[in-house]
């Protein structure tokens, strides 16, 4: 395979607390959280969810998708500078079920990313991902080894998740949903709240960004998934599936575990997906040299399809920044989590690369490796 040097020339994302780059980073580093009661017509365990204010509610939930997805990736090639036509860019984008629940004219799941890609002037068909919640993630691993192997120079990737009845309800019904509060790593922690959102990053062959001065927030350095098969929900125990798809990362990326100085975890809220977590992180990591571990979905809801691609954006966030946001939420660490998980106050950060790893349903585990802005280019 012929390999490339991969640069984030271009970031944008929708949530809860808002869709500026920096300013939501501000919002969550003041330990802020966007979710709020939103009605439901069904009975659920909880009302609590994150939502974006646009596009309206109202609107079906194809129209949702399509427009949250349209408008991010839009403003992701706008802050990357490839303005108005984007060209020979290959678009891969990724999601859970999108509308494909509750719309019954949302098409297939490929549809929607056809519709972005049309409405935003790209000549190549783009490439659609689902696989739960890694589908975000996965669309920039996809990305990454697509601009590594030559088969273009810029990728624009991310995840695209609406919030509607049919998910609240199901999640509801499975018990994941927490009754109180999402409150991951913490010793009170009983399920996951959802949100929605959109996160894409730009990524684009380091020579080609060069050529044409692009501003680098930071490089993929590589990235490794797993799939662990052990239900449709829960993942295994064992968490092997989750350290096998991080140490491909960490391979993929010529790094060793003490080259990392934090973790954006996965960190759901369910008591079993935090503890497996937990347990393979310390597996992981030497007890003497442990990276700081963050989580957000306290403050994003767990945003699904979108999820893994919002916490790459976040942890690119938090190396730029050399700090890292409390966990909403979080007041007692889980006994036997030993690995230093910012409370109340942001902490800041040493040197070295970062993970952004998600689990999926159906036990999809991807991990991403990010450092930091390469030299000339930041």
């Amino acid at each position: 395979m012929v390999t490339r040097q991969v640069l984030v020339t271009g970031m944008a994302w929708d949530t809860a607390l808002g869709d500026d780059l920096d300013g939501v980073w501000s919002r969550l580093l003041a330990g802020e959280t966007g979710l709020r009661e939103v009605p439901s017509p069904h009975r659920l365990r909880n009302r609590l969810a994150a939502t974006v204010d646009d596009p309206p509610a109202g609107w079906t939930p194809a129209r949702r998708q399509i427009s949250l997805g349209t408008r991010t990736v839009g403003r992701a090639l706008q802050d990357a500078g490839i303005d108005g036509d984007p060209g020979e860019a290959l678009l891969v984008l990724g999601t859970s079920y999108g509308a494909h629940l509750d719309d019954t004219r949302a098409g297939g799941l490929h549809d929607w990313a056809a519709a972005v890609a049309r409405g935003l002037g790209f000549t190549r068909p783009p490439v659609s991902v689902s696989t739960a919640c890694s589908s975000g993630a996965d669309a920039i691993l996809v990305g990454g080894h697509l601009i590594a192997a030559g088969m273009t120079e810029v990728a624009v990737c991310g995840g695209v998740d609406i919030l509607t009845a049919a998910k609240r309800l199901g999640h509801s019904a499975l018990g994941t949903m927490s009754p109180t509060l999402l409150r991951a790593f913490d010793e009170a922690a009983d399920g996951t709240l959802l949100g929605e959102g959109a996160g894409i990053v730009v990524l684009e062959e380091a020579g080609r960004a060069q050529r044409r001065q692009a501003r680098a927030y930071a490089e993929l350095l590589g990235g490794g998934s797993a799939n662990d098969a052990a239900g449709m929900t829960a993942p295994d125990p064992s968490g092997a599936a989750v350290l096998l798809a991080v140490r491909r990362s960490l391979a993929a990326a010529g790094l060793s575990t003490d080259q990392v100085a934090v973790v954006n975890a996965h960190a759901t809220g369910t008591p079993v997906n935090d503890a497996v977590e937990a347990a393979s992180f310390d597996r992981l990591f030497p007890a003497a040299d442990r990276p700081v571990l963050f989580a957000t979905k306290g403050a994003f809801g767990h945003t699904l399809g979108a999820t893994g691609a919002i916490e790459a954006i976040a942890l690119v966030q938090a190396l730029r920044h050399g700090k890292v946001p409390p966990v909403y939420g979080l007041d007692t660490p889980a006994p036997g989590l030993a690995f230093p998980v910012p409370q109340g106050a942001p902490v800041a950060l040493g040197p070295g690369a970062g993970l952004s790893v998600t689990l999926g349903f159906g036990g999809f585990n991807t991990s991403l490796v990010f450092a930091g802005a390469a030299d000339g280019l930041g």
